[in-house]
């Protein structure tokens, strides 16, 4: 089966020569280097485009790729699969790397197939042409994630990590998220520490942790926290913050922002 863009024309021009300018724009040229994991926020372009931009100049994006976003619709299973097919931007299809896909089921038994839960999520189509722009043999795997506690996190992260073990080739994992949502920049920052001091110490329980005892907004806390327990059971041990804005930085208005973070972890 085709995904089909969601966003397309709201998130993201839908028009293949504008987005190719716009990514060109918000990509700076830099020296990438390997890594394990990213963390890019997903809101529209014009408020997080250049912090995600920033992450994916900084890391090499394999021809393999899991991304891990969150449920925002509340609809499908709790760690749903994107299923075998394609996924349509407006630069063309990206094939689901199906061997990928049936080792993170493999190793991840709460894993399940689901297109119910991709259908109308944007977190995990408005990395895609990144991806593609970074890298156009680029495959995905993607994970829609709605786990309810730190147990089932880590069941998944520590599968998923040994689907990339199994795999055999170079794996690249983008956990999408944005941080603190509708509150001052600074009120937004001060408890955007928290959660990146947590990261910063490779503390992915922590993470979890901190969000919910202080109420960060942090929207994709769960596929980041699964990220960084993948991560680090494949030999990761840094976490490096790229970037982090807030989308007053474009709008003006720093009464209520959502702010960005970006990040690496090798």
């Amino acid at each position: 089966m085709v995904r089909m863009p969601a966003v397309a024309g709201k998130f993201y021009s839908a028009d293949p020569v504008q987005l190719r300018q716009e990514l060109s724009e918000m990509i700076p040229q830099d020296k990438p280097r390997k890594a394990i994991g990213v963390i890019a926020p997903h809101a529209g372009y014009v408020y997080s485009g250049s912090a995600a931009g920033k992450v994916y100049a900084a890391v090499e994006v394999p021809d393999a790729v899991i991304v891990l976003g969150p449920n925002h619709t509340g609809m499908g299973a709790a760690a749903a699969l994107a299923p075998s097919g394609e996924w349509l931007t407006p630069f063309g299809l990206v094939p689901v790397n199906d061997r990928l896909s049936q080792l993170i089921m493999k190793h991840a038994p709460l894993v399940r197939e689901d297109s119910t839960a991709h259908r109308f999520e944007h977190s995990l189509e408005v990395q895609v042409p990144f991806l593609q722009y970074r890298n156009q043999h680029v495959s995905i795997a993607a994970l829609c994630l709605a786990l309810p506690d730190f147990d089932s996190i880590s069941r998944v992260g520590t599968g998923i990590a040994r689907a990339i073990a199994e795999y055999g080739a170079e794996v690249l994992m983008v956990a999408s998220s944005d941080m603190t949502h509708y509150e001052s920049a600074a009120k937004a920052k001060a408890k955007d520490e928290m959660a990146l001091e947590r990261l910063a110490n490779m503390d992915p329980e922590g993470l979890l942790q901190v969000c919910r005892d202080h109420e960060i907004s942090m929207c994709g806390v769960i596929p980041a926290t699964t990220m960084l327990v993948a991560a680090k059971a494949l030999g990761a041990t840094a976490s490096r913050l790229v970037c982090y804005t807030n989308s007053g930085e474009v709008s003006g208005d720093l009464d209520a922002v959502v702010a960005y973070a970006g990040l690496t972890v090798s």
